[in-house]
């Protein structure tokens, strides 16, 4: 007997408010034009390199589809296991980062090691790490936070996220380890940390940047480059320069869907790390700001989620995705527009890469199942600042 229509429709959609829809449509809409976006700033260069100009697209859609899948499975299940899970979860992170350095296992790309072949699939352990982070820091400071208030109560959390920091540096990958320490940071203070203990922390991290630049000649280079590109145009300033060509290039409405120039092998990793600028380059600034409205929008979805959350546990975790998904979208502006130093952080959604986009999506599953499980109507006529109500949800 066949499933009526209804029916199939309530699997997924049972208890899914307007708002999840929404965050379900954006969501959709992002991975949909970052496959389109994928395909137009690869096509050239992956039918030079593989002999197949559908080599990047095929790999995206395939990161789309699992994404789809980990979305569903994750809006269904109950993300209060993840708390049971943390120290597995956390286990299981740590041996997939170091196995990014065994060879016949770890793959090196540009210097860097960063990948994991398994059954003929490459996964990029760093990209699980950061969710898988935030998975601890919620559930730890969701039992503890009273702890939080003293030292010793936020070693736990220093501890996970000091270790991954460590393997994930050691890849090397300074622009993930910061984003890692960030996400440490912002989860601690919204956990409950005190201000005497956020400076503490937050003054000697930001000391200890320049210090990671220093200690490797290449990053050195990468900073010159960004105070001043044309100093080496064919060397650490080539890519910026090609970068603000095509921005520049766009104008307010673009070139034209397909049209961009400097994917022709101008650009260097035009299809991941450097895709906006060629959103930019063939939809020009005004697609620029449509996007950049749909993942705002995403963001807002996505904190009114924890806002709702049925407990802190809930909170903390929608609040952590959201977070990564803000500050990793605005690093990736940053880097394409020349406001800071060249990182290796893709954008969201959109970028080539398989794990990145079925991770975040995950995310999004996990989301979606703590406004599932939300009791709104306790907290409709209330309005608390967010850090406060986080300390009396119950």
């Amino acid at each position: 007997m066949q499933l009526e229509e209804k029916d199939l429709r309530s699997i997924f959609l049972k208890n899914i408010s307007k708002r999840g829809l929404i965050v379900v449509l954006l969501v959709l809409g992002l991975v949909t034009f970052g496959c389109i976006m994928v395909y137009s700033a690869s096509f050239y260069s992956a039918e030079y390199h593989y002999g197949n100009q559908y080599f990047f697209l095929i790999k995206q859609v395939m990161g789309v589809i699992m994404g789809i899948c980990a979305l569903v499975f994750f809006t269904m299940f109950d993300y209060h296991l993840l708390k049971k899970y943390k120290w597995w979860i956390y286990a299981v992170t740590m041996v997939f980062l170091a196995l990014v350095f065994i060879p016949g296992i770890g793959t090196e790309s540009y210097g860097a090691k960063r990948w994991i072949s398994l059954l003929g699939f490459s996964i990029q352990p760093s990209e699980i790490a950061k969710f898988a982070l935030v998975i601890f820091c919620a559930s730890y400071l969701s039992d503890n936070h009273d702890k939080v208030k003293t030292l010793k109560g936020l070693l736990p959390v220093l501890f996970v996220g000091g270790s991954i920091c460590v393997l994930v540096i050691l890849e090397p990958s300074m622009s993930v380890t910061m984003c890692i320490a960030f996400v440490t940071l912002f989860m601690l203070i919204i956990g409950g940390m005190s201000k005497k203990h956020t400076l503490m922390f937050s003054i000697p991290a930001a000391g200890f940047v320049p210090l990671l630049i220093a200690l490797e000649p290449y990053r050195l280079k990468r900073l010159m480059a960004f105070l001043d590109p044309w100093a080496s145009p064919q060397g650490e300033g080539f890519q910026l320069i090609q970068s603000l060509y095509s921005l520049g290039s766009g104008g307010f409405f673009g070139v034209g869907l397909f049209n961009s120039r400097q994917k022709y092998l101008f650009l260097p990793f035009a299809e991941s790390d450097f895709i906006l600028s060629i959103i930019g380059e063939e939809v020009g600034f005004f697609g620029c700001l449509v996007l950049m409205g749909v993942f705002l929008a995403l963001v807002i979805c996505l904190i009114k989620i924890a806002l709702g959350a049925r407990d802190r546990f809930g909170a903390l975790l929608a609040s952590g995705v959201a977070f990564i998904i803000g500050v990793q979208t605005l690093l990736n502006i940053a880097v394409v527009t020349g406001s800071i130093p060249p990182t290796g952080l893709p954008l969201p959604f959109i970028s080539s890469g398989g794990t990145s986009v079925m991770v975040f999506m995950a995310g999004i599953g996990i989301c979606l199942n703590v406004m599932r499980q939300s009791k709104r109507e306790v907290h409709s006529e209330k309005k608390f600042n967010f850090s406060f109500k986080l300390k009396k949800v119950k």
